[in-house]
């Protein structure tokens, strides 16, 4: 299948909202089926926090959280938003299909 303009506007749209997705958030909470995968796939054991607002003798028993937090670097952000820039301004500059 050969790509015409519209798969490379389609693509550098995406690309583009991504990156502006990865811009505009500093970091992302994993919900915990995804968390429990990430787990999985790195062998990360499980994290343990106190609850600071309890004040009992069951303060002593550790809670686990199973939620992971996604920080995605700067750079990463600006190189989405400039591939898709890239790629809708050469789709622009493609001819049309016929």
């Amino acid at each position: 299948m050969e790509l015409n303009r519209n798969h490379y506007f389609l693509v550098g749209l995406v690309v583009l909202f991504l990156g502006v997705q990865l811009r505009s958030f500093k970091a992302f909470v994993l919900n915990e089926q995804v968390s429990k995968v990430v787990s999985k796939q790195f062998k990360d054991e499980p994290r343990v926090q106190e609850n600071p607002f309890v004040l009992s003798v069951s303060n002593t028993i550790p809670q686990t959280t199973q939620r992971h937090t996604f920080k995605p670097p700067t750079w990463l952000g600006w190189a989405s938003v400039s591939m898709g820039a890239v790629l809708i301004l050469h789709a622009l500059a493609m001819r049309r299909p016929d």
